[in-house]
This record gives C-alpha cells, structure tokens and sequence, in this order.
C-alpha cells in the first residue's frame, strides 16, 4: 500500500482506539473528571505521565534540534530530563501529600491569599496556552503531510478528537488514552530507530549504535581498513560542508548552564505534569509511578540524540550535491544522475523545506561558509503559490540570507517524521510515525487543555465566585471551559501569532520564575508568607518578562545579554529574582499563621509506610 494509504489505515485504527476508550471511562464526577477518582495503577499513571510529558516538542522538536545544532541541541535533552527528575523527587510526593491537585489551589492555600491564587491561575493559562497551540499545529503538519489535506482540516480532526475525550472522560478519560498513547507513541519512535541503526551501524540498540562504527552504504564509503564512528564521520562532513563540528558547541558555558536549568526549574513547575501524580491511591504510589515515567520516558529521551545523528548522516547524504531534476542533469550531459529523492518534493509542498539554487547549476548545496548554521533563509520560506522554478523547485519569495552558500532550508521539527522516508524503510513504517507524531501531540494537548478547564472550573469559579455551587454544576462548568479551550486552542493552531515558536522560551521562563520558587518555598520553608511569594513571582515574572520582549521581539542585540545569558536561559536569572525578593520580603513581614506552618511541617513527615495521612481536596 502508499504511504498515505498506510497512514489512514494506522491514524485511523489509534483514532478508533482513542474514542473507545473515552467512552469506557468516562467521568461522572468532579473527582473522576479532577483526578480520575484517585484511582489509577502507579504503572498506568507512569505510561500516562509518559505520554503527558513528551509532547510533539519531545517526540519532533529534541531529536530535530539535536540533528541541527549538534553539542548545543543537548541542552534540551539534559533539561527536559533533569526537569522530570526533579519534580518526581522534589516536588510531586509532597504536593501529592498537601491533597490539592493543582498549581493555584496549592498556592492560594498555603499562601493563605486570593491574589496569590489568581496569578498562579493566569500563569497556568498562559503556559498552557502557549504549549496546546503548538501542539495543534503539529497535528496540522502531520495530516498536511501525510493525509494530504490543508492544514486547518488537520487541525480541525485534532480538535474533534481531543474535544471527545477531554470533555466527556476528564481526567479519567485523557488518562488511559493516554496510557495507549505512550505505547503508540513510542512504538512508532523504535521502530524506525531500530531499522535506521541496523542501516548505518549494524547493532539494533541505537543507543549503542550512535557511538558506533559505520556500517552499510555509509560505511562502503570509507576507504578499506578504515574504521570510523558514525561522530568522527558527521564531525568529518560537517567540516567539508563548511559547518561547525557536530560534536563542538559555540554557545557560553554560562549560557548552556542557564539554559539547562530553566528548562530543568521550567518543567517542573509545567501544570500539567505536576496534576498527574492526584491520580493515584496514596503518596507511595505517587513516588512508584515518578519511577515508572522516569522509565518510560527514558526510552525515547536516550535515544534521541541516535535519531538526530543518523537522520542528519542520511539528509546529507540523500541531498547533497543531487540535481533536482533529470531533465537539468541531462542538459548539462550528467550521465546517470544523482536526483533528489521523491519525499523532497513532497515535503517541500508541505513549506517546511526548501532549495533555492543561488549558482543556477540545478544541483542542491548543502554546505555553510566559516561555520554558519544550516539555513539559507533568514526566516521559514515563504511559497509563492504553487509557482515553480526553473529546475520545477517551488519559488520561495522571502530574502534570503546572502552570507551563507547554503541552498537548502531543512525545518528540524521535520527530522523525526522524514527520517523513515530518507533512510527508505518500508511505507508502513512512514505511517506509524505519523500516529506517533499525532499521538504525542495529541496526548499532551489534552492534559494542557485539562489544566485549562480544572483552572477556570475549579481554582476559579469554585475558589473565588461562587463557592457554594454543587458538584454537579461544577462538573458543568469544568466540560464547558474544557470545551472552550479545545476551541481556542484550535484557532491558535489555525491561526498562530506570528511569535508562537519565540513564546516557548517565554513558557519555559515564566513557569521558571513563577511556580518553581513559589513551589518550593511552600514545602520547604514555613517562613515564607504571601506577602513574600506574591513579591517574588511578580519581579520575577517581570523581568524574564521583560527581557524574553526586549530580546525575542523588539529587536535587542545578542552584544547586549546579560552576562551573554540568552532569553531561553534567563528564566534562571528570574528564579533567582523571585527566590531573593520572597526570601527578603517574607523575612521583614508577618510570618504565616500558625496553622499554616503546622501544615508545612506535616507535608515533610512520612507517617507509616505509604498510607500517609493525606489533607483532603
């Protein structure tokens, strides 16, 4: 079968999988549709948890960037994983003990403060928001690809999934969807990892593979005798190309260090993670379930950087130096030619790659000039309709960038899902990683959404308007702001603002220099009161704020960082910020009621050996 036959069979049958599940477990309360009912198996919830914290960022965006950026891309990798670590075992089994299942009902109970609450609701919406319109627009990309319809249809059949099984299930419903989720998901990420690691470096475990020798076609390449790893080959061809050492990094140490621990303190201060461990029975299960989704996620997080590495080898091995066409080789008398493999046309009608022949010779340069990064144009092309060129390449209309010889725009957030196509593994394996993509996406939309709705319905309206209203109703209002979200979200998808991709680093930021500090000073510190925490998060905020603005969209020199801190790390700077001024203000104010520092104490204290004594909701 095709390609995108394979794909309707394989989205199709994960689709049906999905709503059947919604269907059987669907909620019927506010803590099922909260929490799941407290219920869930710690190994569940860790598939679950799995599926919640790799995202399409995770599942597309790290092994992509790693591809392109090499040493520098290993920052996501380490801070993305070390976030996880640090809310499992920081964070989630004491929050777990407090009783309250979200962010701002944490923060407006033990600051004793409305005002508090409400920041806390604002940054959760924000962040949140932030993250779903990615993710739509992910699932966008994959059904223009792959189903070959227009990306707002995609985006629209994303909708509707998500609407079925958040509003209807909840909690309960988004949970074990997304324990199938995770298996889909990384099903399809191994698959093509194993395959691909046989291809170039004959060991299956591309863990290993990756600091491999080069085997297959790459490896017939390699003079006799010699034996090379498949690093010391890309260090090789990036320098002859014109491009950095992959293995080398041109940013700061400084920088590299603020980056990694925004993204660590970022993450695991995400909302959406941080509710998934309210989902089981007692708080030893919360802590065997950190265990599990620690596992799990690991599968995939050790193994992107293989996927990066053998995804860049393949691409320029594919591209580079290939006519675009035979009717241009046969012009210039080239006898059998080397032409450019028929997914680079499909995936250039997708506007996420492009070649734009600066020297007229019909062929793709794939090269760089005294280390310049792989881009030829200064932003994502832009198509002139369906225009063709001389060569029957699409005609791409924004400037490009004269400083670099390259004539190729590669999207990194395309690596993972044309890596199957580049290395020629069979079709239905190319339709695998599309329900993988759509899986990833997909399952984080719907806890983020989640996050949304429990924080409109809950924090919200049951906290601060109308407290007396009955469960009934508030179940009412958490499936009507569900409902709403998934439809802002999907304008977001369809309509994404121009600076979308510049406010993930905004995201990672402000979670960093709000909820983190905030989070840790209220289980850790009895003397931190609402005066203290409310002053801290809003300098904080304020100046990652104001720096992610200046820098990311009003045009600040990079001569001008902070300590050469770029805006993706000085999210670091602002926790610090909130820490000092909390740590300050709390110190020349009241202290906390005594009640309130009684509860501090007992979070901290096991009592028994997993039934701890638990605060209700």
């Amino acid at each position: 079968m095709s390609v995108q036959a394979w794909t309707f069979v394989i989205v199709g049958l994960t689709f049906a999988l999905y709503i059947g599940i919604a269907i059987w477990s669907r909620a019927g309360s506010t803590s099922e549709f909260y929490v799941a009912g407290k219920g869930v198996h710690p190994l569940a919830n860790g598939m679950a948890t799995g599926a919640d914290w790799m995202s399409a960022a995770s599942f597309l965006g790290m092994a992509g960037a790693i591809s392109f950026m090499g040493y520098d891309g290993s920052v996501y990798l380490m801070g993305w994983t070390g976030g996880y670590v640090l809310l499992a075992l920081l964070l989630a089994p004491y929050l777990r003990k407090f009783g309250k299942f979200t962010v701002p009902d944490f923060v407006g109970d033990r600051y004793y403060s409305n005002f508090a609450r409400l920041v806390a609701v604002i940054c959760a919406i924000f962040i949140s928001f932030t993250y779903v319109a990615g993710q739509m627009r992910g699932v966008g990309v994959v059904f223009s690809r792959f189903l070959e319809v227009d990306i707002t249809i995609g985006v629209l059949i994303g909708m509707g999934i998500v609407f079925f099984y958040a509003v209807l299930g909840g909690m309960k419903g988004i949970t074990y969807t997304q324990v199938a989720q995770y298996c889909v998901l990384i099903f399809a990420f191994m698959v093509p990892s194993i395959f691909i690691a046989i291809q170039l470096t004959g060991n299956p475990i591309p863990q290993i593979g990756f600091g491999g020798e080069l085997a297959g076609d790459i490896g017939s390449q390699i003079a006799a005798g010699e034996q090379i790893t498949l690093l010391d080959k890309l260090d090789g061809l990036n320098e002859e190309l014109g491009f950095a050492r992959y293995t080398d990094g041109s940013k700061s140490m400084i920088d590299i260090f603020c980056i990694t621990a925004a993204l660590m303190v970022g993450t695991a201060g995400l909302p959406h993670v941080i509710i998934r461990f309210y989902t089981v029975p007692r708080v030893r299960d919360a802590r065997i379930s950190a265990f599990w989704a620690l596992f799990f996620i690991a599968i995939l997080y050790t193994s992107a950087p293989a996927i990066g590495a053998f995804g860049r080898v393949n691409l320029i091995n594919a591209v580079n130096g290939s006519y675009y066409s035979a009717e241009t080789a046969a012009a210039e008398g080239v006898q059998d030619p080397k032409l450019i493999p028929e997914w680079f046309k499909k995936w250039e009608t997708s506007g996420l790659l492009a070649w734009v022949d600066k020297n007229g010779d019909g062929k793709v340069q794939y090269r760089g000039k005294d280390g310049a990064q792989a881009s030829a144009f200064a932003g994502a092309p832009v198509f002139n309709d369906e225009s063709r060129g001389t060569h029957g390449e699409r005609v791409v209309t924004n400037a490009l960038n004269d400083d670099n010889d390259n004539e190729l725009y590669v999207d990194q957030d395309i690596m993972v899902l044309a890596n199957p196509e580049i290395a020629r593994l069979p079709n239905w394996v190319i339709g695998l990683v599309a329900a993988g993509g759509l899986a990833a996406a997909l399952s984080t939309a719907a806890g983020l959404l989640l996050v949304v709705s429990t924080a409109i319905s809950h924090d919200l309206f049951k906290k601060m308007i109308a407290p007396d209203i009955s469960e009934k109703k508030e179940l009412l209002v958490a499936r009507i702001a569900a409902a709403v979200a998934v439809c802002g979200a999907g304008l977001l998808g369809i309509y994404p603002p121009d600076y979308v991709a510049a406010t993930v680093a905004f995201a990672f930021g402000l979670a960093a220099s709000s909820f983190f500090p905030a989070i840790i000073l209220g289980i850790f510190v009895k003397r931190a009161n609402r005066e203290g925490v409310v002053a801290g998060m809003i300098c904080g905020l304020g100046f990652t704020a104001a720096y992610i603005i200046y820098f990311k969209f009003m045009g600040g020199s990079k001569d001008n960082y902070l300590l050469g801190i770029s805006p993706e790390g000085i999210g670091t700077v602002g926790m610090a910020i909130n820490f000092a001024v909390a740590f300050f203000v709390s110190n020349i104010t009241p202290e906390p009621p005594q009640e309130i520092q009684e509860l501090v104490e007992s979070i901290r204290i096991p009592r028994g050996a997993g039934d701890a004594h638990e605060l209700s909701c």
